[in-house]
């Protein structure tokens, strides 16, 4: 039985269409995260789901029962906000406490559940703290050890990373991976963050104008999308428009609007003249110094010539705008001493595996 249901739920504020129709689960111990950009609908969702908003339409099921129109505290689940909302009045035992308090839980079980609580997310001796004590690390995990002490069956986190410095954003999405493994409780993760969602994530349900377009594995919408928004959203994609020219055996050429010639692998029915999405992720291509040995052609896949027109440092990569008749291609690479030479007005070579230039059906 799934933990969560959404069936068929729609949202609309006067003539906007927050969600059209969207539908998914959550199993028992899985986590999910709705990935999308600003005002996609991946908020009012979750908001729904916590009891917070009314939908216009459609069901959810918690447990293989219709909570459309139970209260938030009658749901059984646990929220994080963006901004924690904390009760600034009340000490840290005081905030975990509460939602027990609300659940007419006997003071010595509070007791238990509140010390657990402290002890699980490295809280220890902060019981009689205020929240304007804490740092906003250390205020996130006593909401998130706030909304775990009553034990519920699922966990909504409504991109409680969002408020932190890059540094502590990632130690806490450890912390969050090393918690969710611990207890295994289904959980729900909003967030407008591709890298929160690939790391953290069972599955990653990508959201855009209200719909679901896409849900898969991490692995899954990252290497392989099936949707031109993905492709975009996801990662750092080369996209060009192109027509299918060619098959042969497992692999087929297509031409681009600029004129390229790509070879790409069959995954798909397609026919000559089709029209198609080439999306090639931008680390997936090589960049060699011209003047340094030539590479030997490669059979299998895509092989250029180009001039860098920008270098950007990214520290622990390197972003190369390169410029060839027809159009630009964008490389991403590690850092190296010498990637680190090149520059701009630099003629380089461009190459990658046709496995790497991934089909997508217009």
């Amino acid at each position: 039985m799934a933990i969560l249901s959404v069936n068929n739920v729609s949202k609309k504020f006067g003539d906007v269409i927050a969600l059209d129709n969207i539908s998914f689960g959550i199993q028992r111990e899985e986590f999910i995260s709705l990935l999308g950009p600003s005002g996609c609908g991946k908020t009012t969702a979750l908001r729904i789901i916590a009891g917070l908003e009314e939908p216009s339409s459609g069901r959810i099921d918690i447990e293989g029962k219709d909570v459309t129109a139970v209260p938030p505290f009658r749901r059984n689940t646990g929220m994080v906000f963006q901004s924690y909302a904390l009760f600034p009045h009340m000490s840290i035992y005081e905030n975990i406490a509460f939602g027990l308090r609300m659940r007419k839980i006997d003071e010595n079980t509070i007791k238990i559940k509140v010390q657990n609580a402290l002890e699980l997310f490295h809280l220890g001796g902060y019981d009689h703290r205020y929240p304007h004590q804490l740092s906003g690390g250390e205020q996130q995990r006593v909401a998130l050890a706030r909304a775990l002490a009553i034990e519920p069956v699922l966990l909504l986190l409504d991109e409680p990373l969002s408020n932190l410095d890059a540094k502590l954003r990632e130690e806490m999405r450890t912390e969050v991976k090393l918690i969710h493994k611990k207890i295994g409780i289904s959980t729900l993760f909003v967030t407008h963050d591709q890298e929160e969602a690939l790391t953290l994530s069972d599955r990653v349900l990508v959201m855009d104008q209200g719909n679901i377009v896409e849900s898969g594995t991490p692995a899954q919408i990252y290497q392989n999308p099936s949707s031109a928004f993905t492709a975009d959203f996801i990662g750092h994609s080369n996209l060009f428009n192109a027509k299918v020219v060619n098959f042969s055996k497992e692999k087929m050429t297509v031409e681009t609007d600029g004129g390229w010639q790509l070879r790409a692998s069959i995954r798909q029915e397609l026919s000559i003249g089709e029209e198609v999405l080439i999306v090639v992720k931008q680390e997936r291509i090589k960049l060699e110094d011209l003047e340094e040995q030539r590479n030997n052609y490669l059979t299998s896949g895509n092989l250029f010539d180009a001039r860098i027109s920008m270098v950007n440092f990214l520290g622990p990569t390197i972003h190369f705008i390169c410029e060839l008749e027809g159009g630009i291609i964008q490389v991403r690479c590690a850092n190296s001493p010498q990637l680190r030479a090149l520059h701009p007005g630099q003629d380089v070579q461009l190459s990658w595996e046709q496995e790497d230039s991934v089909i997508i059906k217009k």
